[in-house]
């Protein structure tokens, strides 16, 4: 249970970080475009990471062993705790992390930026952080 909370405190901590480039207005005035780009796709990389992590504590707690966050989300859907409405995003949460890995172009890298702001990507990162927090409290 341990190893699950310390990968749900990191989930939740970078949740709000990644919220906090994609909402606050006032940071997209102070930096250019390409910080902004550098920093939300990081952010939205690192958010990813730890959620799918954390969703693997999650599930080896139940018992359910998943390797990749493609198993880990599917599991995770089976399991009820997330409405199955979310596996589109889910699904599409894992192409992007995995086009961020291997960019190299800055246009690329822009239109997934503009892809990443968009509400869904945020109201699904919260619909998984507020499954699992059931379970730490």
């Amino acid at each position: 249970m341990d190893r699950f909370k310390r990968a749900f405190g990191r989930f939740e901590k970078a949740y709000k970080k990644f919220r906090e480039i994609v909402q606050n207005q006032a940071i997209s005035e102070l930096f250019k475009e390409e910080f902004l780009i550098e920093i939300a796709t990081k952010r939205f990389e690192y958010t990813f990471e730890s959620m799918w992590k954390a969703v693997k504590e999650f599930l080896r707690i139940r018992g359910i062993e998943c390797n990749s966050p493609r198993s880990c989300f599917k599991e995770l859907l089976k399991e009820g705790l997330v409405p199955f409405s979310y596996e589109e995003e889910l699904a599409r949460m894992i192409m992007l992390r995995n086009q961020l890995v291997h960019i190299y172009d800055e246009l690329q890298a822009k239109q997934i930026y503009d892809e990443i702001r968009e509400e869904r990507f945020l109201k699904t990162f919260e619909q998984v952080l507020k499954a699992l927090k059931k379970v730490v409290v």
